[in-house]
């Protein structure tokens, strides 16, 4: 599990800190609530996963929707990351999409 974390951290840590430096946004703030959001949406999908592991795939994918919504609602709702909903939701998209296309194809 803490190798999974270290891995969205990195991986979406790198597009926090590339959209904030293009966007004009404040990259520390930003990639603070990345990593904070990281470690309690890694801990719901870990969970969700060990609970409902016969329905891997699905709850994967259910897990992940949420987990879009739960990062893009804090991204949006902390005031010093200067962040509309739409572009927090996009982040947040964006973000989750890498890291999970990559970690798809890790043998972790």
């Amino acid at each position: 599990m803490i190798l999974t974390l270290i891995g969205t951290v990195v991986i979406e840590g790198a597009i926090c800190l590339g959209y904030s430096t293009w966007g004009k946004k404040p990259v520390g703030s930003i990639f603070i609530t990345s990593i904070f959001a990281n470690m309690i949406t890694q801990s719901l999908l870990w969970a969700l996963l060990n609970l409902f592991f016969q329905q891997y795939i699905t709850t994967l994918l259910i897990a992940e929707f949420l987990i879009w919504l739960i990062e893009s609602a804090l991204l949006y709702g902390l005031r010093s990351n200067q962040l509309n909903i739409r572009e927090a939701l996009g982040l947040s998209f964006f973000m989750n999409a890498s890291s999970f296309g990559i970690g798809w194809f890790l043998p972790i």
